[in-house]
């Protein structure tokens, strides 16, 4: 058996550090309300199945050998970030000049839950992660190391939903607040804006 106790641990503290998921779900809960950080918190757990998959298949061992595989993933989340940012400031944009009593247009939940899967899909520093992290609590000499490895991402992936959607709830406490002051919608689509296009810049940066 993999040392589960330690990796929940360190998993929690890893998911708590801030990083592009946990900082749309905030910026997202608190533009939109609660339910659009959840949706935002489910659609980053389903993207974690994507690196889990390629870690049990061995498929992000190749990207972590090619590093021109890993740096196109690195921009294409870079890219796509920037896009989301720039998508977001025009939405903010386009309330002002409409002047529909401060209220921000509502990105679709369904866009939402995608946008944050996408997201989390080309992370590829997650993808890493999962090559470097999983591996130090499994224990070879126990057998079934692909079972071992699907365990704990599954925990992975539980507690990330957990702390995300704690996030979404607090979040969308505060925005609810925020919201109710005059013209505070577009200010916060202009944070949260910004927040994705200055994340996808620290993305594209070398480590």
């Amino acid at each position: 058996m993999p040392d589960v106790f330690l990796f929940l641990l360190a998993a929690m503290t890893l998911t708590l550090a801030p990083g592009p998921d946990n900082i749309y779900v905030l910026t997202r809960g608190i533009a939109q309300g609660r339910k659009a950080g959840l949706v935002a918190a489910c659609g980053f757990a389903s993207g974690l199945l994507f690196h889990t998959t390629l870690a049990v298949c061995g498929f992000a061992a190749v990207i972590k050998a090619y590093p021109p595989a890993y740096h196109a993933l690195q921009y294409a989340g870079a890219a796509y970030l920037v896009y989301l940012g720039i998508r977001t400031l025009r939405s903010a944009a386009s309330t002002l000049s409409m002047n529909v009593d401060g209220d921000a247009p509502q990105i679709p939940l369904r866009t939402i839950y995608w946008q944050s899967v996408i997201a989390n899909i080309l992370n590829p520093k997650v993808t890493l992660f999962f090559i470097a992290f999983l591996p130090q609590f499994i224990h070879p000499e126990a057998g079934h190391v692909p079972a071992q490895m699907l365990l704990l991402a599954a925990i992975f992936i539980v507690q990330a939903l957990a702390i995300f959607s704690a996030i979404a709830f607090f979040s969308g406490i505060v925005g609810a607040y925020f919201r109710r002051r005059a013209s505070a919608s577009v200010q916060l689509n202009r944070l949260a804006g910004c927040a994705f296009i200055g994340l996808g810049i620290r993305i594209a940066l070398p480590d």
